[in-house]
């Protein structure tokens, strides 16, 4: 247990390195979430507002988590592993973390409606709109990160594949 907790601490990003990578991958994500909606043409202000808060948010939360994910998948490995352990760490974080945060505010929209907190019924309107919010997320939320989102997702992950160990 000792060793698991040793590579965890080590793996774990630099104060100044956490705050600095999240505000600049949380403001990517937003400036990319909003250059979609921007370009799809969105009417409606305040919620074009939202979602870009959502993926910029989504963004911030992620870059610690990416950060230290990919610094135990590949600690000591080549360029091209750290770039791949980075890719796909940056990748799974950003989209669970944003897809959850989109999936708690769907839930909150839907609550004025649901049954009394902690009853049967509560408990299956909860998991199913949940399922339906990720499902939903996955189907439209997906889109938005393409093309500028991942061309962001490979400038990161090169940087992370250069950098010296």
């Amino acid at each position: 247990m000792r060793p698991a907790l040793a590579a965890i601490r080590r793996a774990l990003p630099a104060p100044a390195t956490a705050l600095l990578g999240a505000l600049l991958w949380g403001a990517l994500m937003g400036l990319n979430a909003f250059a979609f909606f921007w370009q799809s043409e969105w009417q409606t202000a305040p919620r074009v507002t939202a979602l870009t808060v959502i993926f910029a948010l989504g963004g911030v939360l992620a870059f610690p988590l990416g950060h230290t994910l990919q610094a135990l998948i590949a600690r000591h490995g080549r360029p091209e592993q750290r770039f791949a352990a980075a890719f796909l760490a940056f990748a799974l974080c950003t989209l669970c973390i944003t897809a959850a945060l989109y999936a708690l505010e769907y839930r909150a929209y839907y609550a004025q409606w649901h049954g009394p907190i902690l009853s049967i019924r509560w408990a299956f309107e909860f998991v199913f709109t949940i399922a339906g919010a990720l499902y939903q997320f996955a189907v439209l939320g997906l889109r938005v990160y393409f093309p500028w989102g991942l061309a962001a997702l490979f400038a990161l992950s090169l940087a992370y594949a250069i950098k010296p160990r």
